[in-house]
């Protein structure tokens, strides 16, 4: 799955300079950071909509457009994935009650 990610990373990094009437997110990427995080939040919002009404294909559909817009999201900021799946492996093991105490104390 990491590899999948990846490739979708370098694919948007490298479209994200090119033609906006061509590319999608190169469109994304020209109307700003503020437009992007809107596009994450619907996202979000209709990833949660399917599960709510047990639509678990237009879960994993959402999920894959969330999934997307977060990686635009991410590039926009100039923050790796893998610096984000990285935070994830150092949570791995540690309880999530634990976990989010330790961040409320920070």
């Amino acid at each position: 799955m990491r590899a999948t990610l990846f490739d979708l990373e370098r694919t948007i990094r490298q479209r994200r300079a090119a033609d906006p009437s061509a590319s999608y997110v190169a469109k994304l990427t020209t109307r700003g950071r503020a437009k992007i995080a809107q596009k994450v939040g619907e996202e979000a919002v209709e990833a949660v909509i399917a599960a709510m009404a047990d639509d678990r294909q237009g879960l994993v559909g959402e999920s894959a457009d969330l999934l997307f817009h977060l990686i635009v999201l991410l590039a926009d900021l100039d923050v790796p994935l893998d610096a984000v799946l990285d935070e994830l492996e150092r949570r791995e093991g540690v309880s999530g009650l634990a976990e989010k105490a330790a961040r409320k104390s920070d």
